[in-house]
């Protein structure tokens, strides 16, 4: 891979790093809108909703910083958002039904929406967690620029998560409903992951394609 091709990986790398921030926070924020019906939504709904996402994020970045040890390609890094597409579709096909249960079993508030979201929500948070040191390991190319590397991978990933949660509450829940919005972030991821697999294969057919044409 020649060195214009690792800094358009590295690019893209930054740029679906900043999409999984806006959009961990988008899922987050609709937590509250999904759960209220059912729990309503008191501090101790938010409560569970963010104590949720801070553990499944927790195990994402431990699995994640463990994954990125064992030969780190962006293959396997595309499939995180894929498969963080896939989990979320269980929150928008199943989630009366799943708090339905909950709710019969559990009818408080508090215990019933902790239970609730990490059903919910706990599955595909943790995958969208792995994508942090996972991409910092692909960014990495040496020691010495590890530190500069990750700040700003934390920043750029930061960024997205602080324009999710502006853009989420100030305008999307005002735009559209929940499940519609739900589907764009699953969209969203597809077309992040699609776009690493094509910036990656892409300069390797290109090159067979001349390497077969000249001889």
């Amino acid at each position: 891979m020649t060195h214009f091709h690792q800094t358009i990986l590295r690019l893209t790398v930054l740029c679906v790093a900043f999409i999984s921030g806006f959009c961990i926070m988008t899922i987050e924020l609709l937590g509250g809108r999904i759960l209220s019906p059912y729990f309503g939504s008191s501090v101790y709904v938010w409560g569970s909703i963010i104590t949720v996402f801070m553990l499944s994020l927790s195990f994402g970045y431990l699995g994640g910083g463990r994954m990125s040890m064992r030969s780190p390609n962006p293959v396997t890094y595309a499939l995180f958002f894929v498969t963080a597409a896939v989990l979320v579709l269980p929150i928008i096909l199943f989630a009366d039904q799943i708090m339905e249960q909950v709710f019969l079993v559990i009818e408080d508030p508090r215990y019933g929406s902790l239970v609730a979201s990490m059903f919910l929500f706990f599955v595909p948070t943790v995958v969208l967690g792995m994508i942090s040191p996972y991409s910092i390991r692909l960014l990495v190319r040496n020691e010495e620029h590890s530190g500069h590397i990750a700040g700003q991978l934390y920043f750029v990933s930061t960024i997205g998560s602080a324009l999710g949660t502006l853009g989420t509450s100030f305008y999307f829940v005002l735009w559209f409903e929940v499940n519609s919005i739900l589907w764009g972030v699953v969209l969203t991821l597809i077309a992040a992951g699609a776009t690493v697999l094509g910036v990656y294969y892409l300069p390797q057919r290109t090159t067979a394609g001349v390497e077969q044409y000249e001889s």
